[in-house]
């Protein structure tokens, strides 16, 4: 592996001479220097200066075109420094100290040393120089270089203490083995197991962020096996650990649903879906512990699990801090009508059915057919290649319902209001029995959603029902 290179921009230039003015040796550290070494595109860079990271911000600034605004945060000594290319964020260099009951360090300042100690993981605590002596020579106290060569998450210093000290980078450990496709050294890997309580302390709006960075990793099942094995999946995420395991009576046996539904979730982001399309793989099967029975006849069935799922989202997503808006209520729709598709093709595949399923996915129709198809996981690949086939004719008919009848989204053209005019109701069941009927009447195809077809039912259904018209 080549060493990593400064790349050729005046800010870096800019950055030494200020240095060198200021007295403070200077350096480019951590994930900016790891991406260059993976050759990877990064746009944020931290500068570390044994001294005033602050005050070198602000002679930065007063050096480069248009003076840049500089922003200090005081309570945590650094600066931002936007420029054109990247953001450079300055701090000082700094030995932390920690409480057992806290992630917070005891901050002090501190060496070069000091401050590589304090990274998380090896392949973090590179640094390259900014001092003219040695510009752009690289630093690599604890071998990250070798690490990253190996492809090998480890922490500089004893992982007990550093886990200990900040539970969080337990989850940034198996977020940057899933983001890289790196291993975990087996004794960090050893220490998680360990210390893994401790995540306890950390908020569940940072654990949710590193869950949603492994989840949108290229391969987001590796992460899910990490979390699993070392026992923080059953702390962070309990419904989604118990959907692992078999159970086995006589020669009935279900499929492992923790492993079937990180195939899915897999299958999903190789399809390119995006975060809450991820979200929908990883939920849609969530209540089938809840809903497993065993029956003589068939064998486990896990009846209604779909919509005991899209009843548990809410609570789900309250509980991890995740929104509360449209994204978890498109997640709930997707868990709640993920059976429907496979439904349809197990059978005639009905113009009525597919007006129902239009209906009811509205826009998120095309997202449900993916995760659909991400959903058949079958060994036997003849048994998924006709699966596969049977859902290209029930997309066929989708497009040529929606075509000729245009319900993605449709609202009947009777509403309530005009119910209660027609035969002078005010609000009641009656008005919702008869709106039920006439979308009844839409989606089996027997009027089309035009006014006057739909009235004219509305006259017939209403004079049934022994209501007088005071309005047409």
């Amino acid at each position: 592996m080549k060493q990593p290179q400064l790349p050729d921009l005046p800010l870096f230039r800019t950055i030494a001479e200020a240095a060198s003015v200021l007295g403070y040796p200077a350096y480019v550290i951590g994930g900016f220097v790891r991406d260059l070494a993976l050759e990877r595109g990064s746009k944020d860079v931290d500068v570390v200066c044994v001294g005033d990271g602050i005050a070198l911000a602000q002679e930065v600034g007063r050096r480069l075109p248009g003076r840049p605004r500089v922003t200090v945060f005081k309570n945590f000594g650094t600066a931002m420094l936007p420029t054109p290319e990247i953001e450079v964020e300055f701090v000082g260099a700094r030995k932390e100290s920690y409480r057992a009951e806290s992630r917070k360090p005891e901050v002090e300042a501190g060496t070069l040393e000091d401050d590589l100690a304090r990274r998380d993981f090896t392949i973090n605590a590179l640094a390259l120089s900014l001092n003219p002596e040695h510009f752009g020579e690289l630093v690599d106290r604890y071998d990250g270089m070798g690490d990253l060569q190996r492809k090998l998450i480890r922490t500089p210093l004893d992982p007990d203490i550093t886990f200990s000290d900040d539970p969080l980078r337990m989850l940034r450990a198996i977020r940057f083995a899933t983001q890289l496709n790196f291993d975990i050294e087996p004794d960090t890997f050893d220490a998680l197991a360990r210390n893994k309580e401790r995540i306890k302390i950390i908020s569940q709006e940072r654990i949710t962020t590193e869950l949603n960075k492994i989840i949108m990793a290229p391969k987001p099942s590796y992460g899910f096996k990490l979390l699993f094995s070392c026992g923080l999946l059953q702390l962070i995420f309990p419904k989604m650990a118990q959907l692992q395991g078999v159970e086995k009576v006589g020669q009935h046996a279900h499929k492992d649903n923790f492993y079937h539904t990180l195939q899915v979730l897999d299958n999903v982001v190789a399809a390119g879906g995006d975060l809450w399309l991820r979200w929908a793989a990883i939920l849609h099967d969530i209540a089938k512990p809840a809903t497993k029975r065993y029956d003589k006849r068939v064998g486990w069935t896990f009846h209604g699990h779909e919509d005991k799922g899209a009843r548990w989202v809410p609570g789900i997503f309250t509980d991890l801090k995740l929104p509360l808006g449209e994204e978890m209520r498109q997640v709930q729709k997707l868990v709640r009508l993920h059976l429907r598709p496979i439904a349809l093709v197990k059978e005639i595949v009905t113009d009525s059915a597919v007006r129902r399923l239009l209906f009811e996915a509205g826009d998120d129709v095309d997202r449900l057919m993916l995760l659909c198809r991400a959903d058949i996981t079958s060994k036997d690949h003849q048994r998924v290649a006709r699966y596969l086939r049977n859902f290209d004719v029930v997309e066929e008919k989708l497009k040529e319902v929606e075509e000729k009848d245009h319900l993605r989204n449709f609202k009947p053209v009777i509403t309530g209001e005009i119910i209660m005019e027609t035969f002078g109701l005010r609000p009641s069941r009656e008005v919702g029995e008869l709106k039920e009927a006439l979308l009844e009447a839409i989606l089996e195809g027997k009027v089309r959603n035009e006014h006057d077809e739909a009235f004219a039912l509305l006259l017939e259904l209403g004079k049934q029902k022994g209501l007088s018209v005071v309005s047409k």
